[in-house]
């Protein structure tokens, strides 16, 4: 079977801009488990306002380097910046860039949102009329005022998701990592999800996205990543994806699929190598 060729990919060549400075940067990341190495030297440069997708198998290495960015675990080795601050040596002002939204919201069910809001308010000191203002916006936006008063656990999957997204955004992150967002939401929810990722991207927000819902990351992501055995194995917009894989005109699923499928007979890609960021 034939090699399949590296290509680096500029954000402008799908979104007509050149690649901003990067506020994520991730330096030869690894992550061992024992003898298990999970993530064998990742390099990455994600740019203010790119909306970057990171795709890869169950098992690849994903949920690994997600906690890694946002500092849940630390790397064996490598280093992250987050808006210039050193994850491991400035880890406050490193975090205090970031807003996560997990695909399982971990919430105090026997809280209502407005509380809910109040307590992770509390770990960024938002003001409290900060918190109300901010918390009333989200939760209109994603149809939830009415719900305001009510405890969270009674809520369906998707609306904890949405509370989840929201407690995210309260201190107004300059980046977002988002795993699964649409995950238990109704299409009309996920529809307006997407406008609202596209209109933080519009004002100069990062969001790194990751799903298995492969149309969303389609549809948004200006360049994605496919990790796969701890690999960094392709990197670059979707027509740069069809060259890697030798597949023109083919949606992201079939690019994924045979990416993944070739990949154990290629070399990792030069993205991985310190010093040959794409």
């Amino acid at each position: 079977m034939s090699q399949i060729e590296a290509v680096s990919d500029p954000v402008g060549d799908r979104v007509g801009k050149p690649v901003a400075e990067p506020v994520i940067i991730l330096k030869d990341i690894r992550k061992k488990y024992g003898e298990f190495e999970a993530l064998k030297g990742v390099n990455l440069e994600i740019g203010r306002g790119e909306m970057f997708g990171f795709l890869g198998p169950n098992g690849a290495g994903k949920t690994t380097l997600i906690r890694i960015l946002t500092g849940i675990i630390k790397p064996t080795a490598g280093a992250v910046l987050i808006c210039g601050h050193d994850l491991l040596a400035a880890p406050d002002l490193a975090k205090g860039c970031l807003g996560y939204v997990p695909d399982r919201p971990y919430l105090y069910e026997k809280l209502t949102p407005l509380e809910y809001f109040d307590f992770v308010a509390g770990l960024y000191s938002i003001p409290h009329p900060d918190v109300l203002k901010r918390g009333e916006e989200m939760l209109r936006m994603f149809t939830l005022w009415e719900w305001r008063n009510e405890l969270i656990e009674s809520f369906s999957h998707g609306m904890k998701q949405k509370v989840a997204m929201s407690s995210a955004l309260l201190h107004d992150p300059d980046i977002i990592v988002v795993d699964e967002p649409t995950v238990g939401l109704d299409p009309k929810s996920v529809k307006m999800v997407k406008e609202f990722f596209n209109s933080l991207v519009q004002r100069g927000k990062t969001i790194f996205l990751t799903t298995h819902t492969l149309s969303v990351a389609e549809d948004l992501c200006h360049r994605i990543a496919i990790i796969h055995h701890g690999n960094l194995v392709a990197l670059g917009n979707l027509e740069n994806l069809q060259k890697l894989s030798k597949s023109p005109g083919s949606d992201l699923e079939s690019v994924f699929l045979k990416i993944t499928e070739e990949e154990s007979e290629l070399p990792p890609h030069p993205s991985t190598q310190p010093g040959k960021l794409v």
